[in-house]
């Protein structure tokens, strides 16, 4: 499996996760692990997919990143053709390139991070991807966002020699799922695409705007032109069919909870007197797009809101 992947942890803000692009079908069911509190693993090249659980259950017991690769690797008599990345519950990191991957194969390990690739144009894949990681980190990006401007810098670098195919992001924090039940806040794939990484970001914004933190800043009170325009909005989605009166009556509530759960949106209702800007601007732009005599608009939204 020709990859380029990074595992890294924010502890800080209690955060693991893995990035990783590949000319391979679905890599992101074989190469990416975590667990929040306990970390993350990438397992490729002539991947042990036995890597990802096992790796994930010596973390679990408290060893090290380095403890836990030396002791997968050793255990593994097909290790020459193996490659991982680890870390662990505090951020340290680790990575094992075997002798018989294909050129060229190497690794680059920082704080907090491990890049990894194989089949590669070059060294400058996995330098430039540790350089893009560390510099969206100082920028205080979030995690999603630096772990897509390494596998971009990995790419922009020549990337994997046989070109692209499948990406994947898999982010973990506590009780991050959907409803709090699971740790896994952030699990997004593209499978098959000829731009893969790019299709990523894209759904990577989708997540924000499903279920990113509403910015108080954003939030837009109901009242006067502010209802009228909605109204409007509403009735050509074909939300809405009552009068055009800037009254926030009791229809118009009605209306408007229906498209925003029917669109997703239950993480940013913020209450009866205000809509969130992000929300309001998406009713806009499904107003624009809404095809001439057909019924209610629907979006882009992919794994939005109630399944």
């Amino acid at each position: 499996m020709a990859t380029f992947s990074i595992v890294a942890a924010d502890p800080r803000v209690g955060m693991w996760g893995v990035g990783v692009q590949s000319k391979f079908l679905a890599v992101g069911a074989v190469v990416p692990w975590a667990e929040a509190g306990v970390g993350a693993v990438a397992t490729q090249a002539w991947a042990n997919v036995s890597y990802g659980p096992e790796g994930l259950a010596l973390l679990r017991q408290g060893l090290s990143a380095e403890e836990v690769v030396d002791r997968l690797v050793q255990a593994d008599p097909g290790r020459d053709h193996r490659q991982l990345g680890v870390v662990d519950a505090h951020g340290r990191a680790a990575a094992y390139t075997g002798a018989a991957c294909l050129e060229w194969a190497g690794h680059r390990v920082g704080p907090g991070y491990a890049c990894q690739g194989n089949i590669l144009a070059g060294p400058a894949v996995v330098d430039a991807m540790a350089r893009a990681y560390e510099e969206a980190r100082d920028r205080g990006l979030p995690m999603e966002e630096r772990l897509i401007e390494a596998l971009r810098a990995g790419q922009a670098a020549g990337g994997d020699r046989r070109g692209q195919q499948s990406a994947a992001l898999l982010l973990v924090k506590p009780r991050g799922g959907y409803g709090g039940y699971t740790d896994r806040w952030l699990d997004l794939r593209v499978d098959d695409h000829p731009r893969p990484i790019e299709e990523l970001h894209r759904l990577v914004r989708l997540h924000r705007l499903y279920f990113g933190a509403p910015d108080p800043s954003r939030q837009v009170r109901l009242e006067g032109a502010v209802v009228e325009e909605i109204q409007r909005l509403l009735q050509a989605t074909g939300y809405y069919r009552g009068p055009i009166s800037g009254r926030l009556d009791d229809a118009t509530r009605q209306a408007l909870r229906t498209f925003q759960l029917n669109e997703n949106f239950e993480e940013r209702v913020v209450g009866d007197e205000v809509i969130d800007g992000d929300v309001l601007d998406y009713l806009r732009d499904l107003a624009r797009r809404r095809p001439a005599g057909g019924g209610p608009a629907t979006g882009s939204a992919v794994g939005g809101g109630a399944p």
